[in-house]
């Protein structure tokens, strides 16, 4: 077979087109669950559970509960709140996990309707309408359903024309996806790309486990890609580089999944909802995370004292501290490195792009940034910006 070789013209526009975050987007619940409510609910559900097997307890076969306080959550995450689809459901003992009915095949899924209302405010702050876009990507850690794909349904929803496809890469799934879209822009495969990331973390946490019950929060985010030299909004960022890396780790793991319905027992026990060896953790991925910013920079030489900020993933204040003390070599300091924990939480692969959406348009023409995400796998993303 005879290799058709690319014309002149293509190969120009891939090597010569450089790529802009234009716009984004952020869906907030109108629900928020402070640390108060959260540890009076589950201290009342382990007040219960240790009364009910008092007599296990006793004789040594059940380990009594632990309660949970508000200065341990604030200690060992920073986190001070989180917005929730079902507040009720969450902080009832008897449930701890959010009632959201299931909806008919004809109504909007609820990821896709987060993600798209998310999307739409991308759209709006890039100057952008629906039929602008051709590629719909979403990138998050726990998809609804297996098919048909989110994506397609938020095309669907939106307008948009061309293509659309899920993507997981658990808490890394947002630049991952910017670098995936990124990609086939540049490629000449689509000409703009909304990367959506819908998480409704609070499905899929154990609301009864005192080491994780503070975590995860839910949001959606979006952000919309364009060719730079058609990027027209006020407000947009020329991607500079991509980064990204995986090493497997089963430190952070979920095993919630179809084939859990083969063996109808497992639903229900804890490692089918979301666990973590969070010291282990700590350990391993922030030494990492540092590392292969650094390395990023470095391979563009570009000095860390160049960067304004870091937009980390929202996963714990200590981890975010040690990252950005590691990269600038001292302590961050004003807005270098933004959190926004204290009232959305860990929410997975939104956490780093909610902190740009908040904590960018400050910056000046020229100034760079770094967006960083890094979670379950493990995986990391780097996404190095500079201000038009």
């Amino acid at each position: 077979m005879t290799k058709t070789k690319a014309s002149p013209k293509f190969k120009a526009l891939t090597s010569m087109t450089q790529i802009a975050i234009s716009g984004t987007g952020l869906f907030t619940p109108s629900q928020s669950i402070s640390n108060e409510e959260l540890v009076a609910s589950f201290n009342t559900y382990v007040e219960r559970f240790n009364a009910r097997h008092a007599t296990d307890i006793a004789a040594g076969t059940v380990t009594a509960l632990q309660p949970s306080s508000v200065d341990f959550v604030v200690k060992a995450s920073g986190i001070k709140a989180r917005y929730v689809m079902d507040k009720d459901g969450v902080l009832d003992p008897e449930r701890m996990c959010p009632n959201i009915p299931e909806r008919s095949n004809d109504q909007i899924s609820v990821l896709a309707e987060i993600g798209v209302d998310a999307a739409r405010q991308a759209l709006a702050n890039a100057g952008r309408a629906a039929e602008d876009v051709d590629c719909v990507l979403v990138a998050c850690s726990n998809l609804q359903r297996a098919y048909p794909a989110i994506a397609v349904e938020v095309q669907h929803y939106l307008g948009t024309r061309g293509f659309g496809f899920d993507m997981n890469v658990a808490c890394s799934s947002a630049t991952f996806g910017i670098q995936a879209a990124a990609d086939m822009i540049k490629a000449g495969n689509a000409r703009r790309a909304l990367v959506i990331n819908p998480e409704i973390c609070s499905a899929h946490l154990n609301w009864r486990d005192r080491d994780s019950h503070f975590i995860f929060g839910d949001v959606a985010t979006a952000v919309l890609l364009e060719r730079a030299d058609e990027a027209t909004s006020a407000q947009r960022w020329e991607i500079l580089g991509t980064r990204l890396k995986t090493q497997f780790s089963n430190n952070i793991r979920n095993n919630f999944g179809f084939l859990n319905r083969c063996a109808p027992e497992g639903v229900g026990k804890p490692d089918k909802l979301f666990v973590q060896e969070g010291r282990k953790v700590f350990k391993e991925v922030v030494p990492m995370v540092a590392e292969m910013i650094l390395e990023h920079l470095d391979a563009m030489t570009l000095p860390p004292a160049q960067l304004r900020r870091m937009w980390l993933h929202q996963a714990n204040i200590n981890m975010n501290d040690f990252i950005a003390r590691r990269v600038l070599g001292r302590d961050p300091v004003g807005q270098e490195s933004p959190t926004i924990l204290d009232t959305y939480a860990n929410t997975s692969s939104a956490g780093s792009i909610i902190a740009f959406h908040q904590h960018s348009q400050d910056l000046a023409s020229g100034d760079l940034g770094v967006i960083c995400s890094f979670g379950a796998g493990y995986s990391a993303g780097t996404v190095v910006i500079r201000k038009v």
